[in-house]
């Protein structure tokens, strides 16, 4: 257990000195959010970039690998979806705004860095390639429901377009784009500019995560409670359930199984609440299963290592 609390506790020792650090006014709000908006806008899509510009694409984007994240994560959407609207009685929007708390797993800002403690850099390759299209894969998704439940009577081509709008707009998409445009190519950038995109890249991490818990200071656990508790149970319990079960009937590789897991078992990220302010709907909710979800996250992170051995 000792070896586990290291893996996970650095991790959450920068969250929590970021949380203290801008609730005890020694860092402003308006700082917090220019960190966060310097680490998702830019640095993060320079780790990013790099990582898939320079991966061996044919040994990484396995559709097993892919499969059995994807599979437990749309599988956590539909659970969100139709728990919310039937147990919960909440309307469709928030109903589809719960689902995406239950989709979106916060893979950059802590399954990064916790399957790097864990596993090491190496470990990263199955990280990254499920990060490639989380986003496209996540927000087409929930924008498409969305858009569908609302009835706005748009025509398929008017969908269509606002679904590539919201999801090419996003920083990390037009990173990955980027990424793959390079790897594909075969383009030999200058070194110069990896140089200088590697400088960018080394403090995303411990930044985010700094950025994290200062932003979670904004967040008051508010809302129905019981529906918070059932986004946590889905997020950090059944969707790595159900990777583990996928993982295991694809066979896939022990590192990528440990990454797949690792990776589906991390709480919301912050883009759960950003999708439900884009639309308005589920907000409170929303924002309290991330601070919750990401709190409990030391302790249900342990067990999901603790499993993996």
């Amino acid at each position: 257990m000792s070896i586990l609390l290291q893996v996970i506790l650095p991790v959450f020792f920068v969250v929590g000195f970021g949380y203290l650090a801008v609730w005890r006014k020694w860092f402003s709000d308006a700082g917090v959010g220019a960190l966060m908006a310097f680490t998702q806008n830019f640095a993060i899509p320079c780790l990013l970039f790099r990582a898939i510009s320079t991966l061996d694409l044919g040994q990484t984007f396995q559709p097993a690998l892919l499969g059995s994240f994807y599979i437990g994560a749309i599988a956590g959407f539909g659970l969100g979806l139709f728990g919310a609207r039937i147990l919960f009685k909440r309307s469709w929007e928030d109903s589809v705004a719960i689902g995406f708390c239950c989709l979106f797993s916060n893979t950059v800002l802590l399954g990064l860095p916790i399957t790097e403690r864990a596993y090491g850099t190496e470990a990263l390759t199955a990280n990254f390639a499920i990060i490639a299209v989380h986003a496209p894969i996540g927000y087409t998704l929930g924008i498409t429901v969305m858009e569908l439940v609302r009835g706005r009577g748009l025509s398929g081509k008017a969908l269509l377009q606002k679904i590539v709008k919201s999801v090419f707009k996003n920083a990390l998409v037009i990173a990955l784009s980027l990424g793959f445009a390079v790897n594909l190519s075969g383009i030999v950038l200058p070194e110069i500019m990896t140089d200088g995109v590697d400088l960018l890249s080394r403090g995303a991490l411990p930044a985010a995560l700094f950025g994290l818990g200062g932003v979670l200071v904004r967040y008051r656990p508010e809302g129905d409670i019981r529906v918070i508790l059932y986004i946590c149970a889905i997020s950090l319990f059944v969707h790595p359930a159900l990777v583990w079960i996928t993982g295991s009937y694809a066979n896939l590789s022990t590192s990528n199984f440990r990454s797949a897991v690792l990776t589906a078992a991390m709480a919301p990220g912050v883009n759960a609440y950003i999708f439900a302010q884009m639309y308005g709907r589920a907000q409170r909710v929303a924002a309290s299963a991330v601070l919750i979800s990401t709190g409990l996250t030391i302790f249900t992170a342990s067990l999901w290592l603790y499993a993996l051995g």
